[in-house]
C-alpha cells in the first residue's frame, strides 16, 4: 500500500511505515494535480498538513483512498464529516505539537516583553552609531514573572501553554466553553511532579484580569477577539495568536495598538495566509512568525510516529 505525504513527514514516520510494509511517497504534488496523482499511483493514505486541502471533490474522485491523515491538530482544511460518511478514516495528531506551540508563544512573549523583535532589527543597522539611544528606547521592558496569563481555549495546547506560564512564575486564568476545570501536572528534571488545578472562568473575566493573552481555539465562523474584546482588556496588554488566522480581527488589533490598548502582539497565523496584510508585516509593535508553531524537530518526529502508528493500526 502507498502513502503520499504531500506536505512532508519526518524520517521517523517514514521508517516506521516502511518497516510495516508501506511505500511512502514524499513528492509535493500541486493541489490541482493531486487527484490525478492519487489515482495514477493508487494511493491508499494521504497525509497532509495545512498547505493541502482535502475537499469533497477529491474524496469523491479518489476511490483508492482509505485514510486521510493530518499532521497536527486543526482539520479545517479537510471535509472531515463528509470523508467519514464515505467510509474513510480521518486521523490527526492532537497532542504531538502542543508543547512546541506553547514554547513558540513564550518565545514571542519574552521577546515582546523586552523588545527583542525590534532591537534585533535595529542593532545591526544602528548599534555602532546609536547605541545609547537604542539602550534608552528599549530600557522599559517588563518581566513575565508575577504577571497574569489569560488563555482562551483550554484544550491540549492551551494547557501546555499554561504549564510553561506556571513554570515562568505566572498566574494563569483560562476560558473554555466546554471545560470547567483542568488538572495540570508539571514534570521536573529530577522526577518531581507538581499538580495544579485550573478552574475556567468567563471570557470577559479572563480579558479583564490578564496582562498577557494567548489564543488556542479552533477555526471559528466569527472573531474570538474583536473590537468589543479589546475594549475589555487591560491597557497595555500583550497578546499572541498561534491558533488560526481569522480568530483575531486584525483591523481591530491594529486599532488597539494605535490607541495603546494593546502595547505589543505576536502573530504566527494570519487571516490572509500565505499573504499577510502589509500593515501587519510593517508594524513595529508586532512580532511575527510564518505559521511555525509546530515546526520543531521534536514535534515533527512525534507527529510522524503518531501518524504511522495510527495508519498501521488501521491497515496493518
Amino acid at each position: 500500500m502507498k502513502v503520499l505525504a504531500n506536505d512532508g513527514i519526518s524520517n521517523s514516520g517514514i521508517e516506521a511505515l516502511e518497516a510495516a510494509g508501506f511505500e511512502v511517497l514524499t513528492t509535493t504534488v500541486a493541489q490541482e494535480q493531486l487527484e490525478n496523482y492519487i489515482n495514477k499511483h493508487n494511493i491508499t493514505v494521504l497525509i497532509v498538513r495545512s498547505a493541502t486541502t482535502v475537499r469533497k471533490n477529491l474524496i469523491d474522485n479518489c476511490p483508492s483512498l482509505k485514510i486521510i491523515g493530518r499532521g497536527g491538530v486543526g482539520m479545517d482544511n479537510i471535509d472531515v464529516d463528509y470523508a467519514r460518511s464515505k467510509g474513510l478514516h480521518v486521523i490527526n495528531t492532537p497532542a504531538a505539537s502542543s508543547h512546541s506551540v506553547a514554547e513558540l508563544v513564550f518565545g514571542h512573549f519574552y521577546g515582546l516583553a523586552r523588545f527583542l523583535h525590534n532591537s534585533n532589527r535595529d542593532m545591526p543597522l544602528e548599534g555602532d552609531a546609536n547605541f545609547k539611544a537604542l539602550k534608552k528606547s528599549y530600557a522599559k521592558g517588563t518581566e513575565l514573572k508575577g504577571k497574569t496569563l489569560g488563555v482562551l481555549g483550554f484544550g491540549r495546547i492551551g494547557q501546555a501553554t499554561a504549564k510553561v506560564a506556571i513554570g515562568a512564575g505566572m498566574k494563569v486564568v483560562a476560558f473554555d466553553p466546554f471545560l470547567e476545570k483542568a488538572n495540570l501536572q508539571l514534570d521536573f528534571f529530577d522526577g518531581q511532579k507538581v499538580d495544579f488545578e485550573i478552574k475556567t472562568i468567563s471570557k470577559e473575566e479572563v480579558l479583564k484580569q490578564s496582562d498577557f493573552v494567548t489564543l488556542h481555539v479552533p477555526a471559528q465562523d466569527s472573531y474570538v477577539i474583536g473590537e468589543k474584546e479589546f475594549s475589555q482588556m487591560k491597557d497595555g496588554v500583550i497578546i499572541a495568536n498561534a491558533a488560526r488566522g481569522g480568530v483575531v480581527d486584525e483591523v481591530a488589533l491594529l486599532n488597539a495598538i494605535k490607541s495603546g490598548k494593546v502595547s505589543r502582539a505576536a502573530l504566527d497565523v494570519f487571516e490572509k495566509e500565505p499573504q499577510p496584510e502589509i500593515q501587519l508585516l510593517m508594524n513595529p509593535a508586532l512580532s511575527l512568525t510564518p505559521h511555525t508553531g509546530a515546526a520543531t524537530n521534536e514535534a515533527q518526529d512525534r507527529i510522524g510516529l503518531e501518524l504511522a502508528e495510527q495508519i498501521i493500526s488501521i491497515l496493518g
